[in-house]
């Protein structure tokens, strides 16, 4: 696999997506030892009106975006997902547990992922072509799940963080959209968290908790140079991100710094970034870019490259 990036084949605008992953501050991995999956019910649900804060945010800068609802909370909210689909955004699915890809056997991931999928165009009305994993726990001994989500009929996955962390990462992948080669001549297309290259690292651009843990102006630097080099890329957040009046729970360190640092400039920033481009949801850039709905085509993208 050669490193050097290749070149996109489009001009302005940029072709920048958005992406939510709709879930709550009790369900995130870090949290999971005090709010355990079996207790989320007792815990205040601020889903619906973070989400709604999100969407009216969007509107007032005429973006489309892309929001990977977790089953559990469709099943909860299925009005919320109703409003999102009938703003004109795309509905994909975040799995329906929350739990990550490595702790679960192949069976589990497919019916985590089809119960998923069923409710959320039931709901929707929508053909859900889009998945995203919880914490992005598609890695290497992981990439196993691809497949199922092509057999499930998933046209592309947004779980592959081209870089180094403890919980996931994939430091040698491809940094922009690409078709993987699948068994029995399919092919899924992946949609890569956003990065950075500086010398022989890539480092997160922005998105999530990076956008709300990093230096603003590092974040506007690597969106502006992704932008200038003419690549797509995506910029993604957490309802509850935008929440700084949610419940404080008793943690260490490092998740009260992960988990609560900078709430109260997050919506800030993310007013910056938006600014900066036209965002659209992430089926409407792969659809532009011709990654999608190419079943039995060759596992080659329109940027020149092949993965396998």
């Amino acid at each position: 696999m050669s490193g050097m990036a290749p070149t996109a084949r489009h001009t302005e605008p940029p072709l920048a997506a958005f992406s939510v992953d709709v879930e709550d501050y009790f369900q995130v991995e870090a949290l999971r030892h005090l709010c355990p999956r079996e207790r989320w019910d007792q815990f205040a649900d601020r889903t619906e009106a973070n989400t709604d804060r999100l969407l009216d945010l969007l509107a007032r800068h005429q973006a489309g975006g892309t929001f990977f609802v977790l089953g559990w909370v469709a099943s909860r909210h299925p009005g919320l997902v109703r409003r999102i689909a009938a703003a004109g955004h795309e509905i994909a699915s975040h799995g329906f547990d929350h739990e990550l890809v490595y702790r679960q056997s192949p069976d589990a991931f497919r019916a985590d992922v089809r119960r998923a999928r069923a409710l959320l165009q039931d709901l929707s009305g929508q053909e859900i072509l889009g998945y995203r994993a919880p914490s992005y726990t598609i890695v290497r001994r992981t990439l196993w799940a691809l497949q199922i989500l092509r057999e499930e009929g998933y046209q592309y996955d947004s779980s592959i963080f081209p870089i180094h962390r403890r919980r996931y990462g994939m430091p040698g992948a491809p940094r922009w959209p690409h078709l993987r080669l699948l068994e029995g001549g399919r092919s899924i297309t992946e949609y890569p968290l956003p990065t950075v290259r500086l010398g022989p690292f890539n480092l997160p651009a922005t998105g999530g908790a990076y956008l709300r843990l990093l230096p603003f102006r590092f974040q506007m630097w690597a969106v502006r140079r992704i932008i200038v080099q003419k690549q797509p890329f995506l910029l993604t957040i957490h309802p509850w991100e935008i929440d700084p009046d949610q419940p404080r729970l008793p943690v260490g360190l490092r998740t009260r710094w992960t988990h609560y640092y900078n709430l109260k400039r997050t919506e800030e920033r993310l007013e910056g970034l938006l600014e900066l481009a036209r965002y659209r949801p992430i089926s409407e850039i792969l659809r532009i870019l011709s990654l999608l709905e190419r079943e039995g085509a060759p596992a080659s993208d329109p940027l020149g490259r092949t993965w396998q």
